[in-house]
């Protein structure tokens, strides 16, 4: 499918597919510069090219196209990053282009694009292919990393973990070395859809706030609290896993639930979203 036509199992708005919804600016919700310094050392290395995928395939995606509209909209960036300015793109190289996502549903949100003709597959299918699954979680795990420094640097002064370490960055304490610190990523989502709304594969890695102008309806919050985002480390799926049928589980209809105390809210999102707001002060000062 490469029009922004309705889907029901689609996690986000038909405005968002076709690129025209209002977009925060990428420095509010996305790494920043100075957290992305490194990235092309830290984040992209060489990958091994993937080999032909499976036969039986769930996907009915075309190849690769140069139109980039509605659907196919994320093929920009893997076909020209350098086209892009540093506040959407975060690094590239043969392989991967990392990016913020234009659509933040969380203060941190940023996607991960294989370059690769698997890429137009279905998750499902393409990661059925070993060496490139092993590739994407590879790449996964590096942007894991830089999603977390980025929260440290830009939370970490409200973090009662962080209290040593940001003691040392202001010059209150003398030390040997810079202390660790939280560990920010421990908390993040990183995955992809069970059903994605556009048609080249990308991995979400995200804060769990859910804190976001972007964040405007139940299945927005749903695609990611729920089983509906898929770890890239649970790939391949058994044939029986029920997350390959999202929209038979129902998880985006499911009740809204409080990521971080489980408060169920049923569909009361706006009383969703003003609890996140007091939930996010809370996480940050753990």
């Amino acid at each position: 499918m490469a029009t922004a036509d309705s889907d029901p199992e689609d996690a986000i708005t038909k405005d968002e597919i076709a690129g025209t919804a209002p977009a925060p600016p990428a420095t509010e919700s996305g790494i920043s510069q100075g957290t992305k310094r490194n990235a092309f050392t830290e984040l992209m290395a060489p990958k091994p090219k993937p080999v032909a995928p499976a036969k039986e395939l769930a996907s009915t995606r075309s190849a690769h196209t140069k139109s980039f509209k509605d659907r196919d909209g994320l093929g920009a960036y893997t076909d020209d990053p350098a086209s892009f300015p540093p506040d959407r793109v975060i690094s590239y190289n043969d392989d991967f282009v990392a990016i913020n996502d234009m659509y933040p549903k969380s203060t941190v949100h940023t996607l991960l694009l294989p370059r690769s003709p698997l890429s137009r597959l279905h998750p499902f299918d393409a990661f059925e292919d070993r060496a490139f699954l092993a590739s994407v979680q590879a790449e996964t795990t590096k942007l894991r990393q830089l999603v977390a420094k980025e929260l440290q640097r830009r939370y970490g002064r409200y973090s009662a973990s962080d209290r040593a370490r940001e003691a040392v960055l202001n010059g209150e304490t003398e030390t040997g070395e810079l202390p660790r610190g939280r560990d920010w990523g421990l908390d993040l989502l990183v995955g992809v859809h069970a059903h994605p709304s556009m048609n080249d594969l990308h991995v979400h890695v995200l804060a769990p706030d859910m804190v976001s102008a972007c964040m405007r309806h139940r299945k927005h919050y749903n695609s990611f609290t729920t089983p509906f985002l898929i770890d890239v480390a649970d790939f391949p799926l058994a044939a029986d896993d029920p997350r390959r049928h999202p929209g038979r589980a129902g998880f985006l209809e499911a009740d809204l639930k409080c990521w971080r105390c489980g408060r169920n809210f049923g569909r009361g999102f706006k009383q969703l979203k003003e609890h996140l707001d007091v939930e996010f002060e809370e996480w940050k000062k753990q």
